[in-house]
């Protein structure tokens, strides 16, 4: 379908919204790790990446990319720094390197694919901190890595649920207005 001036107008505002959310509730989860810790540093929830698992089902590829950069861009400024922003950007460009395709799979539900993008967001990170942090041992990181691909099972399979119900609920607006 031919993209007309609303239609980009939408997308656009459609992006900008998604933004907005993911950094919020990327603010929320740092707030939670705050006050609730756990037992092995850097288990998040990822809630945020529900956002970008709703734009990769209803929008596009391009638009979850730029979502995705935005994201690692802009949380970084504001609650991060560049170390962060290095390992949230390998993890996320892995998480969706994943994700894309299976998501494009008939039959696949998207539980599945959020848990494959967090498994694989673990694994880009930890291959970024091998290749920064030289000093680290890999043994030590690869068990760390083993540690983080148990919670992301979990950690994404809630997310793929949060994503599944929104999109449910919601998704037939987007379509319809997007012209999908």
């Amino acid at each position: 379908m031919k993209r007309t001036n609303t239609n980009l107008g939408y997308r656009v505002a459609l992006g900008g919204l998604l933004v907005a959310m993911m950094l919020i509730l990327g603010y929320i989860e740092t707030l939670l790790q705050g006050l609730v810790p756990t037992p092995v540093p850097g288990i998040k929830l990822g809630i945020s990446n529900g956002v970008l698992l709703f734009a990769l089902y209803l929008m596009d590829i391009q638009s979850a990319l730029i979502l995705m950069v935005l994201k690692v861009a802009l949380s970084g400024l504001l609650f991060g720094n560049p170390m962060t922003m290095l390992f949230a950007f390998c993890g996320g460009v892995l998480s969706l390197t994943g994700m894309i395709p299976l998501s494009r799979v008939k039959g696949l539900n998207i539980i599945t694919v959020s848990m494959v993008g967090a498994v694989l967001h673990n694994v880009g990170q930890i291959l970024a901190a091998m290749f920064v942090m030289s000093e680290v041992s890999p043994v030590i990181l690869m068990r760390y890595l083993a540690i983080l691909m148990v919670a992301a099972l979990i950690t994404g399979a809630a997310t793929g649920i949060l994503a599944r119900e929104v999109i449910n609920r919601l998704g037939h607006m987007v379509k319809k207005k997007m012209g999908n």
